[in-house]
């Protein structure tokens, strides 16, 4: 008799340590707080992987599975995986316990111990819901002196035969991205996301989070995710139908009023496993074929799955565990209070904040280019941005967001990820979005208090680290620019600059 030990990020039928699960074993699932507070997760996140995970137990149950399953409010619940995978082993007398490996460097180090101090054999099998396995991922890095996702993703699309031809690629190029820039337009009709009814199970679940987890951040109504196959599935049958066509010209676009925009909204199913990448890949892959969306939108979105997801947890295994400690630039500024209240003036860091606070989700864009933008510019921690990142979205965990904040939003990595900073004046949030029209602060200003923050701090930023950046052939070209400024310019930088800084520091309105 074994037991099958299920986190809430592998709720997958095919898991590994499923695959040949037998009618004597024990499937054990457990809502631990070890799990649900290491951070302070949005109340929408712990409902959605609470409510998924019950329901999955359910599917097992009726497939004539044994399961055990351990709520959080259970007066015997122990609080951790280790706690609860003893008193099963205990109760049941197990001769194994078998686990897909975790996503994340700290349960991976914790599980490794599990063998010595349970007496018992902890067999580790590798999760090959992935495209690209740790191992695979570590032979094509080796060797290389920059590590690029889009030499990765082209291989990744030659092995899977992705969108392609006899002569290469479908459209005769491996990226449209530049396609896939369209700022909005007047009077786009955005469909809505897709949105489930609560069962009885996630009521239930919902009135434990309320009662429970009400000091933690975010709304947790309305909620409406996903939380069964069957459903996810709708969802990304829904994208395909309503939104797909006109997901690349507008991926890259921010409308106030409109978290949904065009995306898929699914990241949060992949990442707890009611959905897998293959299946959404030959969906897009078909709708092309089927001359239902263009070519732009479904290889981006391919790309987005494809390359990008996996490049990056490619990249989590192979840095960690020093990944987590990097810290380029040397910034120790605290995360402001306004990356919780959304008390701001700037309405694109409002706008942002207060759809991640009602949704526990924004698109890419939102993330990279307006909290990111400005977590990089003026210089804020690296580990309390990390903490926020995996706090607030419910597709979060660490293999996806660690690279992604660390290396792609702060560049905290000194490039390992990203080939330079991505940072940006407010010139590019008025060109991709509406925000700036109903902002305090003008994009078109660039010094004195009524110019966008983001316009000063950008060089200002540029200043800071020009011994770290200037070397960096990607940045030639604007420090030309930053060069050419006069002395009065400079001095006008850094003077708007401290004096914002110094007043979100104090926790002034800014």
């Amino acid at each position: 008799m074994k037991l099958r030990l299920v986190l809430g990020d592998q709720l997958t039928h095919t898991l590994s340590s499923l695959t040949d699960v037998e009618d004597d074993d024990l499937i054990l699932m457990c809502e631990v707080r070890q799990e649900a507070t290491y951070v302070k997760h949005h109340k929408k996140k712990i409902a959605f992987i609470f409510s998924a995970m019950r329901h999955f137990a359910q599917e097992r149950q009726a497939r004539g599975n044994e399961v055990r399953y351990i709520k959080y409010d259970d007066p015997n619940n122990r609080g951790t995986l280790f706690g609860e995978v003893e008193k099963a082993l205990t109760r049941h007398g197990c001769s194994e316990v078998v686990i897909t490996k975790p996503g994340e460097f700290r349960l991976l180090k914790e599980f490794e111990t599990w063998a010595e101090r349970l007496s018992v054999t902890v067999s580790l099998r590798e999760d090959d819901r992935f495209l690209c396995s740790v191992e695979d991922f570590a032979s094509w890095a080796a060797g290389r002196k920059q590590l690029r996702m889009e030499y990765f993703y082209r291989e990744m699309r030659r092995k899977y035969a992705i969108l392609m031809s006899q002569d290469g690629p479908i459209g005769g190029q491996w990226n449209f991205d530049t396609e896939n820039r369209k700022p909005p337009s007047n009077g786009l009709k955005i469909p809505d996301t897709y949105k489930a009814k609560p069962d009885p199970i996630t009521q239930s679940v919902l009135d434990l989070v309320e009662a429970r987890f009400d000091d933690h951040f975010g709304d947790l109504h309305p909620f409406h995710f996903a939380v069964t196959r069957d459903q996810a599935l709708e969802a990304l049958g829904a994208f395909v139908e309503r939104r797909f066509c006109l997901f690349g010209d507008y991926q890259d676009a921010m409308i106030q009023g409109e978290p949904w925009m065009f995306h898929s909204h699914i990241g949060l199913y992949l990442n707890c496993g009611l959905l897998t990448p293959m299946e959404c890949i030959r969906q897009a892959e078909a709708a092309y074929h089927d001359g239902h969306a263009p070519l732009n939108a479904v290889e981006g979105f391919i790309r987005q799955i494809l390359g990008w997801r996996e490049y990056v947890r490619g990249i989590y295994w192979l840095k960690m565990p020093a990944y987590q400690a990097m810290n380029f630039f040397g910034v120790d500024r605290p995360l402001p209070s306004l990356f919780w209240t959304g008390d701001t003036q700037m309405n694109c860091l409002r706008q942002c904040i207060s759809e991640t606070k009602s949704n526990a989700y924004a698109h890419h864009i939102q993330r990279l280019m307006v909290l990111g933008n400005f977590a990089l510019i003026a210089g804020l921690d690296p580990d309390e941005v990390n903490n926020w990142y995996m706090i607030v979205y419910a597709d979060a965990y660490e293999w996806v967001e660690l690279p992604n904040v660390t290396g792609m939003i702060l560049f905290a990595d000194g490039g390992q990820l990203g080939s330079k900073p991505y940072a940006a004046s407010g010139a590019y949030i008025n060109k991709m979005s509406d925000y700036c029209r109903n902002c305090r602060y003008k994009p078109t200003v660039k010094n004195g208090p009524n110019a966008c923050p983001f316009n000063y701090l950008y060089w200002d930023f540029l200043s800071r680290n020009e011994t770290k950046l200037r070397g960096n052939p990607r940045m030639g070209l604007i420090y030309k620019t930053l060069d050419r400024m006069s002395d009065e310019k400079h001095d006008a930088v850094r003077d708007d600059s401290r004096r914002f800084l110094s007043a979100m520091d104090a926790d002034e309105k800014v």
